[in-house]
């Protein structure tokens, strides 16, 4: 395959995973599940798969989409703590910043960036396929809900308890709670669902090596 045509063949299958992205952001409760007091996701799947498939910088690409979905989503659409997620929401006093920016794009970005260098890193050498897409999709998800709450607690931590009616001493705790109750079960629904989508799909693109070549980089 010629360099032109795999570029093309990259950017086909990047705008592809984009309108998954777009349609799952826009579904009401298929991207987004509205908990209430944080929405738990499904839009970070497209994102891993990009990962794998294409290599961490098409996967950070991808991230930075679903970033700017979740800015859309958190300003127009809100909940109870879109102001960390979104400069342009607030609730009473309290209101987002450029820091909800940073907590809005930055982990999304490396969704996919952690997905691919993970799946490289223990694909390399065509061994452990499946493992190595199962493990990259459980450290793309939880990189994102790690650094999403981290970044709640260090930037948004007495705001968002406030909003959320838990005392700030306890709010550590709370955060703790929220991460295993929701971004572990995230991170293992990504896992099946990545590993039943991108096991196919390397196998018709006929990349025996499960090492892929980032082909946004070629």
């Amino acid at each position: 395959m010629s360099k032109t045509r795999r570029k093309t063949t990259t950017l086909v299958q990047m705008a592809l995973l984009a309108a998954l992205i777009a349609v799952l952001s826009a579904v009401p409760w298929l991207g987004y599940i509205n908990l209430g007091f944080i929405n738990a996701t499904t839009v970070h799947i497209p994102v891993i798969i990009g990962g794998i498939l294409l290599g961490p910088k098409a996967g950070g690409v991808l991230g930075g989409f679903f970033g700017l979905t979740s800015l859309l989503k958190n300003t127009f659409q809100p909940n109870l703590s879109s102001f960390v997620f979104s400069p342009f929401y607030g609730v009473g006093e309290t209101h987002g910043n450029l820091w909800s920016l940073v907590i809005c794009l930055v982990p999304r970005i490396l969704i996919g960036v952690a997905a691919g260098l993970c799946y490289r890193a223990i694909a390399r050498g065509g061994r452990r396929k499946t493992a190595a897409m199962a493990v990259a999709a459980v450290a793309g998800s939880l990189c994102n809900t790690l650094l999403v709450m981290g970044g709640i607690y260090l930037f948004f931590g007495p705001a968002y308890a406030a909003a959320q009616g838990v005392d700030y001493g306890a709010l550590f705790g709370w955060i703790a709670a929220l991460v295993g109750t929701v971004g572990v079960p995230e991170a293992l629904v990504a896992a099946v669902l990545s590993t039943a989508v991108c096991r196919p799909l390397l196998a018709l693109q006929g990349r025996g090596s499960p090492r892929p070549v980032d082909r946004m980089e070629q």
